[in-house]
Formats: C-alpha cells, sequence, structure tokens
C-alpha cells in the first residue's frame, strides 16, 4: 500500500478506483471519454498534475483492447485511413507536452474544460461539427494539430476525435474502433512525452499502474453493454456527463486563480 501514498487516506483511494471504474464504464460502451472523467475526477482528489500522470498508463492498454476487438486487420485499415490526423497529432503532443510543468495548475483545467463544455453543448443541441465526407488531408491535419495539442497538455484528446467522427457519419462499429487506433497511439505518445516531461516518473508510475485493474473492469463491462444496448441513448448521456465533467474543470480552473 506504500505505493499508493500519492493518494493519501486509504478512502481516497477507494474513490479513485470507482472513478477509475465508472470512467471504464463509459469508454466501453461509446469508445472515448475515459480520459476525460479520470482527470476531471482524480483532479478532485489530487493535483492535476498528479492526475494526468495516473491517467497514462490505463489509458494506453484500455485503448489496445479496443483497437484490436476486431482483431489487427482491421485496426490496420483504420491507421491507414487516419494516419495524417495521427502523425501531425502526435508531434504536436509531443511539443505541448513540455509545457505542462509550466502552466499552472487552474490553466490546465480551463484549457481542457472550454473546448469540452464547447463540444458537449454543440452536440446536445444537435449542432455537431460538419465536415465533407472527403475532408482533405489539410482539414484532417489541422484538426490533429489542436488534439495533439490539447492532448499533451491534459491527457484528453476525445472531443475534436469525436467530433471528426461523428462529422464524417463513421458507422458506430467503425467509429469506436477508430477511436481505439487513435487513442491509443496517442496515448503511447503520450506516455513517452510526459516520462520525458517529468509528469510520468518513479512516484507517479506505481500510481497509474494501479488504475489499471478497475479501468479494464470498466470497460469490459461497458463492452458487454454496447454489444446489447441502443448507441444513440448511451451516446447521449455520455454527452451530459461530458458537459458535467466540462463544468467542474471550469469551475475548478476559475477558482484556481
Amino acid at each position: 500500500m506504500e505505493i499508493l501514498s500519492g493518494f493519501g487516506p486509504p478512502h481516497v483511494w477507494m474513490i479513485a478506483c470507482l472513478i477509475a471504474l465508472g470512467a471504464g464504464l463509459v469508454k466501453g460502451v461509446v469508445g472515448f471519454a475515459m480520459p476525460t472523467i479520470l482527470i476531471s475526477g482524480l483532479s478532485s482528489l489530487v493535483s492535476p498534475e498528479l492526475a494526468l500522470a495516473c491517467l497514462i498508463v490505463p489509458t494506453v492498454l484500455t485503448n489496445a483492447w479496443q483497437a484490436l476487438r476486431q482483431g489487427w486487420s482491421e485496426a490496420l485499415g483504420s491507421l491507414r485511413r487516419f494516419w495524417v490526423f495521427m502523425a501531425v497529432g502526435g508531434v504536436v503532443m509531443v511539443g505541448s507536452a513540455q509545457l505542462v510543468p509550466l502552466l499552472p495548475p487552474a490553466a490546465l483545467l480551463l484549457i481542457i474544460g472550454v473546448p469540452l463544455v464547447a463540444y458537449a453543448l454543440s452536440a446536445l443541441m444537435g449542432r455537431p461539427l460538419r465536415l465533407p465526407p472527403r475532408p482533405g488531408w489539410r482539414i484532417e491535419a489541422g484538426i490533429g494539430a489542436v488534439t495533439g495539442f490539447l492532448g499533451g497538455l491534459t491527457g484528453v484528446w476525445g472531443p475534436t476525435t469525436v467530433a471528426m467522427l461523428t462529422a464524417l457519419q463513421t458507422p458506430k462499429r467503425e467509429q469506436v474502433r477508430v477511436q481505439g487506433v487513435i487513442y491509443g497511439m496517442g496515448a503511447v505518445v503520450l506516455a513517452f512525452s510526459h516520462w520525458g516531461s517529468g509528469v510520468l516518473n518513479a512516484q507517479t508510475l506505481p500510481l497509474s499502474l494501479a488504475l489499471v485493474v478497475p479501468c479494464l473492469a470498466g470497460v469490459w463491462i461497458g463492452f458487454q453493454v454496447q454489444d446489447r444496448i441502443d448507441q444513440g441513448l448511451f451516446r447521449r448521456l455520455t454527452l451530459v456527463v461530458l458537459l458535467l465533467a466540462g463544468l467542474n474543470l471550469l469551475r475548478r480552473g476559475l477558482m484556481g486563480f
């Protein structure tokens, strides 16, 4: 239990596990939102920088599972389709990750909270972002750059990715798989980037590893729900959760200044 001392008293660790289980459940159902829920929930218990470190390893492993659920060939096909988005996002993510130690914690909360609330409100009001069926490499590169910048600073790059896939009217099964591939590649880059930035280190890595089990358990439950229950209702409920998480981040960020 010594490695978990970074969370403080044992009851705080139990709350962190419940947050991780819930975040994994939502991800298993709709394919995204686990890092967003983790950083929102965990930052209510510990510092935003420690919360960011804790979500890295679970994010890598759960996305690998999600990406490979239909096999390697399908995952490689998704990789070929969105390689421009992932390549540009990865490069930008490496650079923006180095800014984390230089920014105040409140700024990190606001950086992710503002676009998260804007995206959730837009989608819930029936006004999602729209892209042409073949947007071209310039648009994909632009969205990848924005996604990578936010991902490097906060560990969350789901909203812009989901907006792009939704705008392209990607079928449900493919969209969930593509998200796993994109988020998985980004999570690997994020892990290496924050090992270099110092956010992920010998002290925070054990905490990140300790959250793997509840996250994986939540994803497994979510997969069962995804296979049996209508996706539309759960997608809308997830947007409500994202909105609440974003508002909570904005509240904490504004109170920090």
